[in-house]
């Protein structure tokens, strides 16, 4: 790949398959019909506390890997870890609202275990970061802010709708529905300034296997049986 001024566009392209082959999971026809219960929807919430409890973490391991040349994302790095700490706090606060026993999640027990999709992908995260490319990172923050900003809080008003959950049910999704369509404006801004080719690969790379990833822990969520 040859080094592109407007790498976001390029990022954009070369993961749509992806990112629609996500979308083809069936919780998002099912959110549209109404056609989820407090068990899909508490389902996803743990999921999403055992990625979400590794941003702070994965934002420090990719900011202390990057080399010299690269102090000014290492900058905004700073800046989004003030940001995102205690975001998985909100998701158990959530859990909590909807009746679960936040302690079996926060402890990675029983029905508050990591399933295999979401423990692959932070691991393989880890491993771009510690053994091949940190910059891989960035793909990871396109799959899911861009991901939040495009359905998320659509996703978000439809789950509360059809399950009359309160909206302290409901923070972490309505939040991060407003609060990442900052982020990726600011994505698409330093996105823009990476121009290294070996780089641009490495974020598109890893975009792909988080929306494979990712997609495929949507996919296996649990859903009522008349669906």
């Amino acid at each position: 790949m040859s080094a592109n001024p407007l790498f976001f566009n390029e990022l954009e392209q070369q993961t749509a398959d992806a990112r629609q082959s996500m979308l083809d999971a069936p919780i998002f026809v099912a959110c549209n019909e109404g056609k989820i219960n407090l068990n899909t929807y508490t389902a996803f919430l743990t999921q999403a506390y055992h990625h979400v409890k590794h941003t702070v973490p994965l934002l420090m391991a990719c900011g202390s890997r990057l080399p010299e040349h690269y102090e000014w994302l290492r900058q905004a790095i700073g800046e989004y870890i003030e940001e995102e700490k205690g975001h998985h706090e909100w998701i158990l606060n959530d859990l909590k609202a909807c009746g679960s026993d936040i302690s079996k999640v926060r402890e990675n027990q029983d029905s508050g275990k990591v399933g295999s999709d979401i423990e692959l992908m932070v691991a393989y995260l880890y491993h771009q970061i510690d053994r091949r490319n940190p910059m891989a990172f960035f793909g990871m923050v396109w799959v899911l802010e861009g991901t939040s900003v495009s359905v998320g809080g659509q996703v978000a008003k439809l789950i509360q709708q059809s399950l009359r959950l309160p909206d302290n049910a409901m923070s972490y999704l309505t939040s991060h529905s407003t609060l990442d369509q900052e982020h990726i404006q600011l994505f698409e801004t330093l996105m823009n300034k990476v121009t290294d080719p070996n780089d641009q690969q490495a974020i598109i790379e890893s975009a792909n296997m988080v929306y494979r990833l990712y997609g495929q822990m949507l996919k296996n969520l649990p859903m009522p049986q008349s669906c």
